[in-house]
């Protein structure tokens, strides 16, 4: 179980994972050993799973396409979504598989060099698995903003204020 510490650890090194040990400690009010014991104790139960970069693929010359994929499968008897999600997840074009409410079952984040790949990718890997029922593709055409993360222009916060 976590406590408010360990959330506290959470939420800054998903806003910057490159915060050290001894800033998070003098934000946290904990020594640094405190704060580094944390954060191994999270890595070990798989709290933390990883430290990725995000990068703004548009500004870095390399071709990349993205789609966003809904699928409609078939559940299997006593395994639910969880294994046709396996078979998906183990593509190498795919980068992320998240079970979804409402009239698609799976949405599925592909990344591959051309629009053919993803296109071949559907029709000959996706499609076929035997309890995908239907799929429907979205190309990403552009970024603006990217988990939390304004991509162009100002990194001003304009978004509206709620009152009540």
């Amino acid at each position: 179980m976590i406590d408010q510490f360990d959330l506290n650890i959470l939420e800054v090194l998903t806003e910057d994972a490159r915060t050290p040990v001894e800033r998070i400690a003098l934000m946290t009010g904990r020594t640094p050993q405190e704060v580094a014991e944390a954060i191994a104790r999270m890595e070990e139960k798989k709290i933390i799973v990883r430290y990725p970069a995000m990068v703004n693929w548009e500004a870095v010359d390399m071709d990349l396409v993205e789609a966003l994929i809904e699928v409609r499968v078939s559940p299997q008897r006593g395994e639910g979504f969880d294994a046709i999600a396996e078979q998906i997840y183990r593509f190498e074009e795919v980068s992320s598989v998240y079970l979804m409410s409402g009239a698609y079952d799976l949405m599925v984040l592909v990344r591959g060099k051309s629009l053919k790949q993803l296109a071949l990718f559907v029709s000959e890997k996706l499609s076929t698995l035997e309890h995908v029922l239907s799929t429907a593709t979205h190309f990403v055409l552009k970024r603006y903003k990217d988990n939390g993360v304004v991509l162009e222009g100002g990194q001003s916060d304009d978004r509206l204020a709620v009152s009540p």
